[in-house]
């Protein structure tokens, strides 16, 4: 773990000291990040290529989608959010609107990463799982000397190997269902308003289905029938 780390810092203080292209904070970790969750899981046994991070698109128009959806023998088992170094990883304490607007959506989710680069932490339905994992050194500024806390491996170990846990009642389900068709709902609704050509077809499929727009002449004579 101590060299994965190493590697870490090093990939990242090369991009975040403003030599290289310049470019949001946040996204000059996503590279750096991809490969330390390929060393954590190697170190944690997984075979290679088992563990997939899928970036999602960058768009500033998007309010709802974390940075990444991640697979474990191609199976969804959580996602990662990233935010820009010195944000923490403590989303109930952002103070940026977008932020706190896209916390109160992604914390339906059951298996969510937060991290800043400088601190990571495990969200399950909007709760801490375990303790914020804050790593020895600035990512800035410490380079290959960034160390890892202890935790990290125990916290991205129980990220991976995640397993859906059934809704033993009826309003537990409830629960469930109804935060995910919320982001669901955010997520078509942002789609549509993006003009996402498979959606929107579909939504004036509906529509005409739906809400028929019928000639006046027309209803007179259906009430007349009637």
């Amino acid at each position: 773990m101590a060299d994965a780390v190493s590697r870490f810092g090093a990939s990242l203080k090369q991009k975040l000291s403003g030599q290289g292209a310049v470019g949001a904070p946040e996204d000059q970790i996503r590279a750096p990040l991809e490969a330390l969750i390929a060393d954590i899981a190697q170190i944690l046994l997984f075979k290679p290529g088992d563990v997939v991070a899928v970036g999602e698109s960058t768009l500033t128009a998007l309010q709802t989608r974390p940075d990444y959806a991640v697979k474990v023998s191609n199976a969804l088992v959580g996602f990662i959010e990233v935010k820009a170094p010195g944000k923490g990883a403590d989303p109930n304490r952002l103070r940026d609107a977008h932020d706190r607007a896209q916390w109160g959506k992604l914390k339906s989710l059951p298996n969510l990463v937060y991290t800043d680069g400088n601190a990571f932490s495990l969200w399950r339905d909007g709760k801490l799982h375990g303790e914020i994992i804050h790593l020895e050194g600035d990512i800035e500024t410490a380079g290959a000397k960034l160390a890892a806390s202890a935790g990290l491996q125990r916290l991205f170990s129980d990220f991976l190997t995640w397993k859906p846990i059934p809704p033993t009642s009826a309003p537990a389900l409830a629960e469930v269902s109804a935060g995910l068709c919320r982001l669901l709902r955010d997520e078509v609704t942002e789609q549509l308003v993006l003009g996402t050509p498979a959606l929107t077809g579909l939504a004036a499929d509906w529509r005409k289905l739906l809400f028929q727009r019928r000639p006046m002449h027309s209803l007179r004579t259906a009430t007349r029938r009637l």
